[in-house]
């Protein structure tokens, strides 16, 4: 790795800083010759030793020059798609033509070296992608950052946290499967963090390849305003090039790995069609763009470069998503998808960002995203590397540089940045400083993901990603006592790096519980216990929170003595329990009504402690008592025998004396749950919820599809991702957010208090 990376380092920072041939003026009046590489990488460190030292008087003259040279060569992207789309084969393409990687491995190939960014060992056994990898590259002189994101369901997070980190992004798309389930999902995705995207549709070298139809669907289902940019030169095993309807030329892909790109005019049978996809190009362009319908109506002739800078306006606005073609696995097709990256998807400036300023109730600030503005950074993905904990940062505004000290705004801690590293996959390279615009990692920096970083000079934080609620719950426990700690360790570090992934710990039954967005989801982390950290696991039934509450007012009196030669214990308490209002704000409240001092004062708290401890566990089931109000009215007390223990007991003795007179009934949690499911799978859906005691309360429509609205108990809600998925051909999706706790039917709770009896019995 660091053979042939440290000669490009330098050399990529004399065209990002210096850029001689672009933009700064040339001091003679006679062009000067191209530097030779060894000059240009001498003058690339010269450079990044002035720039880095504090030298920043010559940038801030020409201040134009050295960073908006820099910023509109840079990209951002991200692939993703549906599963098995080929986005991992087609970004190990991209790093192959870009010199980043010397030679090729498939993602399920024989020779068992498996797809450069699939790192991890679980991904090239499965053979998809489980965390998104950052990489980067260059091409034609600018610099594209991507980010390869998960297809599956389980794993939206990622997609999630890689697109509001972007600029832009690849919609891959297959050529036979067309336009399935998590293409919509990931469109969806893509429309709520508005990001402008390029479409690709890929595999056109298989059986039944049909780009027309995929093109067709992506109008249809996902509503794309969108038209080819290119047209394939045969289809299937005939699948020869491609036809660019810009430039209006046909591409060949020549050598062992279609590096050559042959240039040809575009073959006379195919020219009638070429002419007609092209005028469809102009028509649905210049119905976004009026520069481009104004020429298209005088009927002017549209030169290429007239109709690249439409489609780009048009693209970056949204309004338009070019759909190119092409083969990954068969190489054909990748470079001009690079090319079209660089044309026209939009470089840092072009997008605006927003942050919430904390000093002013989180109202939007608009980032400028350029590197002069004080530095505010994400960390949008954290990774335990061999060297600890490595954090990735997007920086949208400002410069880090190795050595500074940064703020992170969330826990307001002050951070050294002890290493500034670009990744490729698992690979890294040390770096000195980054400005905005840029993807890069840090390492020691303890933070969770969805923290921001200043300098000190604001209080910004991004706005906070959108992080789904955990919809499934596992008990897991390591099988041998001895690996506790690599155990707890494990699960540290996945809160860290997942922010769905949940850990809490049951106290009755001592149990560890995990809680994610699914099956796939808590088996994948099980799996990665048992692989990384070598702790086998069980896993057991996953276990509903329940609650206890009264539902009338009973009356207490209770007398604790207790004489066994020496001081005894001695304590009174007489008072009430009733329900706490509907709607108040705390969960249990203890109140002091005692005129006088029948108890002395100093023995308030331990009564009120002890009381609080008998709400910890009802008799009923054994679960907390919740919404409960304690009164105390009087009491008495001994000159000598009484103590804050004898008090404590006498409350905890004084409340489950009177629990069963306050009528107490068992609460469970209610999910609101929220379905969006095509029209044609309504009924199915709508007499399940109804089977599993839901409520529905809303039904509205959403395009092609129906959105569903419940309240569904959670006990109820088990096995409830995969019963979907069937129900719905995986067209299905569904979140579930907890609402409140509310009273079980009576026949419920009959059954849940001979279980608890049941259970207790046994033991």
């Amino acid at each position: 790795m660091a053979r042939f990376s440290r000669p490009s380092t330098p050399r990529l920072l004399y065209t990002l800083y210096t850029s001689p041939s672009k933009t700064v003026p040339s001091p003679s009046p006679s062009p000067s010759p191209s530097p030779s590489p060894a000059f240009s990488l001498l003058l690339g460190s010269f450079h990044l030793r002035q720039f880095s030292s504090g030298n920043l008087a010559r940038a801030k003259e020409d201040k134009e020059p050295w960073w908006k040279d820099s910023m509109d060569k840079l990209r951002n992207i991200g692939i993703s798609a549906h599963i098995d789309s080929g986005k991992t084969t087609l970004t190990e393409r991209v790093l192959f033509y870009t010199g980043k990687i010397h030679e090729i491995h498939e993602v399920r190939g024989r020779d068992g070296v498996g797809a450069k960014m699939d790192s991890m060992d679980l991904e090239r056994e499965k053979g998809i992608t489980i965390q998104s990898a950052a990489t980067y590259c260059t091409w034609n002189g600018y610099q594209v950052n991507i980010i390869d994101t998960p297809g599956h369901v389980d794993f939206t997070i990622e997609v999630e946290r890689a697109l509001r980190v972007l600029d832009g992004a690849i919609l891959v798309l297959c050529s036979v499967g067309g336009v399935q389930s998590q293409s919509i999902t990931v469109d969806r995705q893509m429309r709520r963090y508005e990001v402008p995207r390029l479409a690709f549709i890929n595999k056109l070298d298989r059986m039944g390849a049909d780009p027309w139809k995929v093109l067709n669907q992506a109008r249809a289902k996902l509503r794309h305003h969108s038209a080819a940019m290119q047209v394939p030169i045969g289809l299937e095993e005939d699948f020869k090039g491609l036809v660019d309807l810009v430039q209006m030329k046909a591409l060949y892909f020549h050598g062992s790995s279609g590096e050559k790109i042959v240039i040809e005019e575009v073959p006379a049978d195919m020219e009638a069609l070429v002419t007609e996809k092209r005028r469809e190009l102009i028509e649905v362009v210049s119905e976004v763009d009026d520069k481009l319908a104004e020429a298209f109506l005088a009927d002017e002739p549209i030169s290429s470069t007239d109709l690249e800078e439409a489609v780009r306006r048009a693209t970056i606005a949204q309004k338009f998503i070019p759909v190119f073609m092409g083969s990954a696995f068969k190489n054909k097709g990748v470079q001009p998808l690079l090319n079209a990256v660089l044309s026209y998807l939009p470089c840092p400036i072009e997008v605006s960002n927003y942050a919430l300023d904390q000093t002013k109730n989180e109202e939007k600030v608009a980032l400028g995203g350029t590197p002069d503005g004080p530095l505010v950074a994400l960390a949008f993905k954290l990774e335990e590397g061999r060297f600890g904990q490595l954090t990735y940062l997007r920086i949208y505004e400002g410069v880090i540089r190795k050595g500074d000290f940064i703020f992170n705004i969330n826990t307001g801690k002050k951070i050294k940045v002890p290493r500034l590293v670009r990744m490729h996959s698992d690979e890294m390279e040390d770096i000195q400083e980054a400005h905005a615009g840029q993807i890069v990692a840090v390492f020691g920096v303890d933070c969770a993901s969805g923290d921001t970083f200043t300098d000190g000079s604001v209080k910004y934080t991004m706005t906070s990603m959108n992080v789904p609620e955990p919809v499934m719950s596992l008990a897991v426990q390591p099988v041998s006592k001895d690996s506790g700690g690599q155990f707890s360790k494990a699960l540290n570090r996945f809160q860290k790096e997942d922010p769905t992934f949940r850990v809490g710990l049951d106290p009755e039954s001592g149990q560890t519980i995990i809680s994610g967005m699914g099956e796939l989801h808590l088996d994948i982390y099980v799996e990665r216990i048992r692989r990384e950290y070598k702790v086998d696991a069980t896993v057991g039934k996953p276990r509903v929170n329940f609650r206890e509450t009264v539902t009338q007012r009973a009356e207490f009196d209770y007398l604790h003595k207790k004489q066994s030669g020496g001081q005894g214990q001695y304590g009174r308490v007489c008072g009430y329990v009733e329900p706490l209002p509907a709607g108040s704000p705390t969960k249990f409240e203890f109140e002091n009504m005692i005129v006088g001092q029948a108890i002395p004062s100093n023995f308030i708290p331990a009564i009120e402690k002890g009381f609080k401890e008998a709400a910890n566990s009802g008799s009923l089931i054994g679960h907390p008592v919740e919404h409960v109000r304690v009164v105390l009215t009087d009491g008495a007390a001994h000159a000598v025998d009484s103590s804050e223990l004898a008090f404590k007991l006498a409350a905890i003795y004084a409340f489950r004396k009177c629990y069963t007179a306050a009528k107490p009934v068992i609460l469970e949690p209610v999910m609101l749950v929220e379905l969006k499911v095509p029209m044609e799978f309504q009924g199915t859906v709508a007499g399940d919820i109804n089977k599993r005691k839901g409520v529905i309360i809303g039904n509205d429509q959403e395009g092609d599809d129906s959105v569903i609205t419940a309240h569904v108990p959670l006990n109820n809600m088990f096995g409830y991702s995969t019963a979907l998925r069937s129900m719905t051909q995986g067209k299905g999706e569904f979140t579930m957010e907890y609402k409140e706790h509310s009273p079980v039917s009576h026949d419920v709770q009959t059954q849940l208090i001979n279980n608890y009896k049941g259970t207790h019995a046994a033991e």
